[in-house]
């Protein structure tokens, strides 16, 4: 088989779409024009599925290894069994024997309220980690009216390297027990060049009320309420 015809091959699936490596700087310079279905793109697949029913907390203990270098954890309407709670995390390193990999992280939040008195944006010093183990909270001070709950995504970065930290971001947004939106922005990274192989969720108080946990990929998470 030839230079030219091994390259081309190699660059094809079975199906007969191209891969992403398919395409370069130079070969995109020649192109006007892409078919529908032409190109192959990533998708996420659904890797597990879990159930809270008043659960103190829900953990991950499979699934999270090297087959993927991102994962993606998907909360829809995480209701609290209490009120004025924080929704948090940690990861592992040990299966889930511990949850307590140090992390340095940040939180950013802007708030609304329902009447429409009072906006902020500010970067909240009380919510951030510096070199702790603790959990980190992604949404806090959620409400647990029957409407109240909170949503959004923790984004996990290639936890299997044992070469660099184990970077995270988050974006929630929450109904906030004193009736306002809040928006939260969290980053930073878990300080291990071990593998992560566990996360574990929970309520700071309370339980995690009525959901579905789900985790998907790139690797993904979903959390849907019944």
């Amino acid at each position: 088989m030839g230079t030219i015809t091994r390259t081309f091959a190699n660059n094809i699936t079975t199906s007969g779409v191209f891969k992403p490596t398919a395409f370069n700087n130079a070969s995109f310079d020649n192109v006007t024009a892409v078919p529908e279905g032409a190109v192959e793109g990533g998708n996420m697949v659904l890797l597990s599925t879990q159930t809270a029913s008043a659960s103190a907390s829900i953990s991950f203990t499979s699934g999270i290894d090297s087959t993927y270098k991102e994962y993606m954890f998907i909360f829809n309407n995480i209701h609290p069994s209490t009120d004025n709670v924080n929704f948090t995390f940690n990861m592992s390193t040990d299966n889930g024997s511990n949850y307590n990999v140090t992390k340095t992280t940040t939180f950013v939040r802007a708030y609304h309220s329902e009447n429409g008195a009072e906006s902020a944006l500010n970067y909240e010093t009380g919510q951030d980690l510096a070199q702790s183990t603790s959990y980190q909270n992604i949404s806090y001070v959620i409400g647990n009216d029957n409407d109240q709950s909170t949503s959004g995504y923790l984004h996990l970065f290639e936890p299997s390297s044992n070469t660099f930290v184990k970077h995270f971001i988050s974006r929630m947004n929450a109904s906030y027990s004193g009736d306002f939106t809040f928006d939260q922005y969290i980053a930073g990274y878990g300080n291990t060049t071990s593998a992560i192989n566990a996360i574990d969720f929970k309520m700071s108080s309370g339980n995690i009320h009525q959901e579905t946990l789900m985790l998907v990929q790139y690797k993904c998470l979903e959390f849907y309420r019944n």
